[in-house]
């Protein structure tokens, strides 16, 4: 019988072999087009990626999943230069941060990034984390309430939701992802990208050239497929520990949170969690969806403004 199968176990690894080179020449035409744009600290043997522009108050800049800090100089690192010091980070696995083997916890992402801001000079930002980065920037004050000032979070997923694991997550994640990245990686057409992004604003427009710079194909590379769809994989269970943590959160925390938000839902996430958090100040925006920091930038502003100032920093 297993003689039988040798054929085709032939065509599956050169199908494989085929695959991995092809998405290696796209991996590398990739960082070719979208190089870093900023510079590199070791942090605990790790290599990680930030851009830093400005002065004043510390802010650090958290992107969400499947992203990287390009979100960020994209519009609102320039911004708000002239009032912060801004630092925007690449999540590990994403952009040019490194990740870890066996994957990064949110838990693990804010020790990471905070000694990164800490090493900085910067030891008490106020944190920005949109959509997962919100997330990340809930475990950083929950696990470092010594290292920051003050959150703002925008759309952030910070409650355990029902449902399963989306099935590209199931793909890249599970026990079939060693044939589904290299595939994706190799031959993901370019209007998938596209569309995604068209997704992930609606039901707002995207802005003009926001596609062209935010390096979508840095993403499609396969330790990038990787890292992203474990943390996103584990991501629930890691919220309902961090959870029960926010009634002792002790900083002004700022949320920003669009009605028409249908990848992390207002009502499931920031209206409990403005509940939960003792002092908590949540604004929520008609017809804006899941990225009001390039669809309503004036209201993230004003949100940052009121964050320094309810922490002394203005």
């Amino acid at each position: 019988m297993w003689q039988a199968l040798l054929p085709i176990a032939a065509l599956v690894l050169a199908g494989c072999g085929l695959a991995g080179s092809k998405a290696a020449r796209e991996e590398a035409a990739a960082e070719a087009a979208f190089p870093p744009e900023g510079r590199f600290l070791q942090v605990g043997g790790r290599r990680v990626h930030y851009v830093e522009q400005g002065s004043g108050p510390a802010l650090v800049l958290i992107h969400g999943a499947s992203g990287n800090l390009r979100d960020w100089t994209f519009d609102a690192v320039s911004r708000l230069a002239p009032d912060y010091r801004v630092i925007a980070f690449d999540r590990p696995g994403l952009g040019y941060t490194e990740a870890e083997a066996d994957g990064d916890s949110i838990f693990e992402q804010a020790a990471l990034l905070s000694a990164a801001a800490t090493q900085l000079g910067a030891t008490r930002p106020i944190v920005l984390g949109q959509s997962y980065g919100g997330a990340v920037a809930l475990a950083w004050a929950a696990d470092h309430p010594e290292r920051v000032s003050a959150l703002v979070l925008l759309g952030a997923a910070s409650q355990p939701w029902e449902g399963g694991l989306p099935l590209f997550y199931k793909l890249t994640a599970g026990p079939l992802a060693p044939l589904a990245n290299p595939a994706i990686a190799a031959f993901a057409p370019d209007s998938k990208v596209q569309q995604a992004i068209t997704e992930v604003f609606a039901p707002n427009p995207v802005p003009a050239g926001y596609a062209e710079h935010i390096g979508a194909p840095l993403t499609l590379r396969r330790a990038s497929l990787d890292a992203n769809a474990r943390q996103r994989a584990s991501l629930k269970a890691e919220i309902r520990t961090l959870a029960p943590r926010y009634p002792a959160l002790d900083l002004p925390v700022e949320l920003i949170h669009g009605e028409a938000d249908s990848t992390v839902g207002l009502q499931i996430h920031s209206v409990p969690t403005a509940a939960q958090i003792p002092g908590a100040h949540l604004v929520t925006l008609p017809r804006i969806g899941h990225m009001p920091q390039h669809v309503s930038p004036a209201q993230m502003d004003a949100a940052i403004a009121r964050a320094a100032a309810r922490a002394g920093l203005r």
